[in-house]
């Protein structure tokens, strides 16, 4: 069996490696060549799976070890024959604590706020309740809207209402352009004008949900603070718009190591269950152990002496900045940043708190 993997997966050799040979491949740049004759590809978000990529292969398997599904036609994998799957809520426990530390990273006075701080929260998806857990352990208020989730443990708002009240507004989506709640430019000009201009904005899900020129707009005229992860033209990316934000990374929110692998176990296990084969490896036994930060101390204390030792935020802002060249970042940079990215640790690694 031939098995394509993207080279920044982690342990593709460990789970798939016994059914065949593993070849790795840089997974922005896949074109059918690669795929031809291979029996499955494991792939993230960069890897656009359409016809021109799986049309008249020997695939029989895709598999995504991300949490959307937006890159992947689905109607095209069925009409070839071939089997799919993604690792929805792979990564939702580094993504909410990223979102925490760029809070925190902004405003550490945020550790002493309790219920006077309310988080707004679009989207409540496996991302949105695990970020609305980790933020009530702080003591923060919650508030969430999400057309298609209606959650008991925290205030459902609509959206105007979240625009409008939230002292940090974190979002959470998936991108779509069709259907009853399209995301795509879901915060633009007519949104933005009913944020206040000292609320925080947070965008780590998917770069168009958010309309790049209303927000430059909305920097220049509010001075808000705003934080991305994604970005609508990524991975084109404008000096001017990294010169107006507060914080930057290169979509790494959910690179974590528990996260990415947890990812690479679930689509390994939907492999398993398409070809027949058993099941039988899990990612634990192969995390290092690390230094313990939260053993003693309560949650607050943790973070205010160990937040930069348990994430660097400011190290990744540092780097995607210098990736500057000739007005915007270059691509070929900002692929690197992402590929040897030194994956941190989830909390509970640290003895800390999982929601």
């Amino acid at each position: 069996m031939k098995i394509i993997a993207d080279e920044n997966l982690a342990f593709t050799d460990y789970f798939f490696s016994e059914f065949g040979t593993v070849e790795q491949r840089g997974g922005r740049h896949l074109q059918h060549q690669d795929v031809k004759d291979a029996d499955a590809l494991i792939i993230r978000s960069v890897t656009k799976v359409d016809h021109a990529l799986i049309d008249h292969s020997a695939l029989k398997f895709v598999g995504s070890a991300t949490i959307g599904t937006d890159h992947m036609d689905l109607t095209a994998l069925q009409q070839q024959g071939i089997a799919w799957s993604n690792a929805p809520g792979c990564n939702a426990q580094a993504v909410a604590e990223y979102v925490i530390t760029a809070l925190l990273h902004l405003r550490p006075e945020l550790l002493q706020q309790d219920q006077k701080f309310i988080l707004g929260i679009i989207g409540l998806g496996n991302v949105g309740r695990r970020l609305a857990q980790m933020a009530k352990l702080l003591g923060w208020q919650v508030m969430g809207h999400d057309p298609y989730v209606q959650l008991e443990s925290i205030d459902n708002v609509s959206l105007d209402e979240l625009l409008q009240r939230s002292h940090a507004i974190s979002i959470h989506v998936p991108l779509s352009k069709t259907g009853d709640h399209p995301t795509y430019h879901l915060l633009n000009e007519e949104t933005f004008a009913r944020i206040p201009a000292q609320t925080i904005l947070i965008n780590s899900a998917r770069g168009p949900v958010i309309e790049e020129a209303a927000l430059i707009a909305d920097i220049q005229k509010n001075q808000r603070q705003v934080v991305l992860d994604v970005f609508e033209h990524e991975p084109v990316i404008s000096e001017q718009l990294l010169d107006l934000v507060s914080l930057v990374t290169p979509h790494i929110a959910g690179y974590s190591l528990e996260g990415k692998a947890r990812g690479t176990q679930m689509v390994y296990q939907a492999f398993c269950q398409h070809f027949g084969f058993q099941a039988h490896k899990t990612f634990e036994s192969e995390l290092p152990v690390c230094t313990s930060y939260f053993q003693d101390l309560p949650l607050q204390q943790a973070l205010q002496q160990h937040l930069s030792d348990i994430y660097d935020i400011q190290r990744d802002d540092d780097a995607l900045r210098a990736c500057l060249k000739e007005g915007k970042v270059d691509q070929q940079a900002f692929d690197r940043l992402r590929k040897e990215y030194p994956l941190r640790r989830e909390w509970a690694a640290h003895g800390g708190p999982a929601a």
